[in-house]
């Protein structure tokens, strides 16, 4: 099985960037893990969020369109411990799922089109992160999940 994660915009925080690098490197021992960062042009004073969205969401699915599993970060998703999202993982493991696709939205989040695409939709906390933090926490559980599946020592319960 092979893991993306798509986002929208960059990652400009030195440290954020190294810590994601760092993950990626680490996750990437243990299944095949990509990221693609996509850039639009900038919001126009007169675009609306849903126009955003909407902009984001047709390059979005340029790049998923082939993906078999979309599921979105979104603050109205479902919320798992670690060990939920390591069963969870393991579970489309099982399926046989040859791709996963994570993706994490703008600033205000996804198109309607988006939702109707995904299969899933995941919360990663209550709390409100930046897009660049969520890139990190993501990465960081990823690792974590592969562990518990792989029986590597690093959660500790």
């Amino acid at each position: 099985m092979k893991i993306r994660m798509i986002n929208m915009g960059k990652v400009d925080v030195p440290f954020l960037q190294e810590g994601i690098g760092e993950y990626h490197k680490r996750i990437n021992h243990l299944i095949p893990f990509e990221i693609t960062d996509l850039k639009l042009k900038k919001q126009s004073r007169n675009e609306t969020p849903e126009q955003l969205t909407a902009r984001e969401g047709e390059a979005f699915a340029k790049v998923i369109a082939n993906s078999p599993v979309i599921i979105l970060l979104d603050e109205k998703g479902k919320e798992m411990d670690s060990r939920g999202f390591s069963g969870w993982l393991g579970e489309q493991m099982n399926r046989g799922a040859k791709e996963l696709s994570f993706v994490t939205g703008g600033a205000f989040g996804f198109s309607e089109d988006m939702y109707r695409k995904a299969q899933f939709k995941m919360s990663l906390s209550k709390m409100t992160f930046t897009h660049q933090l969520v890139r990190l926490v993501f990465v960081e559980q990823l690792y974590r999940a592969m562990t518990l599946l792989k029986g590597i020592p690093y959660h500790n319960d």
